[in-house]
């Protein structure tokens, strides 16, 4: 690992926004020819089925029209990449993945999204796929070369720097996961984040109501919409939920 690495580890550990992360980020990929980037995570997979869509966290410096389609339109239940990353950890070249993909004769729909790529000009690069401890969670980063460059140009570039992308990328997921994640459909508002911190600590709805002076009806109001907006059916849920969303006792929520 050379000093520009350990520089850029000690720069992205004290990011405390995930907007500036991701900025620093993709600054930094650029530098060895990967200049667009594809980051997913979530913490409610079940087997292969990654949960609802809303939930994930996607970070991402592809065209939107290229994101509308693999995401939004759900593309990327059949991309091969996809289907590597959840059944495997470490990294790989899109071209292996590839490859081993159509020799295995992939489905309709996996040929459809390859096809997709190869228009879009979205064909070659790298993916590392997080190891992660617990089942329900998934994360990977995809490292994609400029419109036109071989696989053969990166596949060099990371026979150089292999070892300082995967320990670089590794340290940016870890960092993302203590950071608060926006999203638009699932923000908590101010008295709802505190309510669930109240029931997080044991507290009654009656204690809640003593402690923040409102009344019980204001309280069971607040915990609805909040079950609401993170789209479960028990408070018990909503506090997990917005807790793998780094949404309470978060200093930035």
């Amino acid at each position: 690992m050379d000093n520009a690495t350990l520089r850029y580890i000690s720069e992205i550990t004290n990011a405390t926004t995930q907007e500036a992360l991701w900025s620093m980020h993709l600054a930094k990929m650029a530098e060895y020819g990967f200049t667009r980037l594809f980051y997913g995570y979530t913490n409610f997979r079940v087997e292969n089925n990654l949960g609802d869509p809303e939930d994930f966290v996607i970070l991402s410096n592809l065209d939107r029209s290229y994101l509308k389609r693999f995401v939004d339109d759900q593309m990327f239940k059949h991309g091969p990449v996809i289907k590597w990353a959840l059944e495997h950890d470490g990294a790989e070249s899109w071209e292996r993945i590839t490859q081993a993909a159509l020799d295995k004769s992939p489905c309709r729909e996996g040929l459809e999204v390859i096809e997709f790529n190869q228009a879009s000009g979205v064909t070659c690069g790298y993916t590392v796929s997080f190891k992660s401890v617990s089942m329900r969670a998934k994360g990977a980063i995809s490292l994609i070369g400029a419109p036109g460059v071989p696989q053969s140009e990166l596949d060099a570039i990371w026979g150089k720097h292999g070892h300082d992308l995967i320990l670089m990328n590794n340290v940016l997921h870890l960092k993302l996961l203590n950071l608060p994640h926006v999203y638009p459909e699932r923000a908590l508002t101010k008295r709802q984040r505190e309510v669930l911190e109240w029931v997080s600590d044991g507290k009654t709805l009656q204690d809640i109501a003593t402690l923040m002076g409102r009344t019980t009806a204001t309280v069971e109001k607040h915990l609805r919409l909040a079950r609401e907006t993170l789209g479960v059916e028990t408070t018990a849920q909503a506090v997990l939920k917005a807790t793998f969303l780094n949404q309470i006792f978060s200093t930035d929520a």
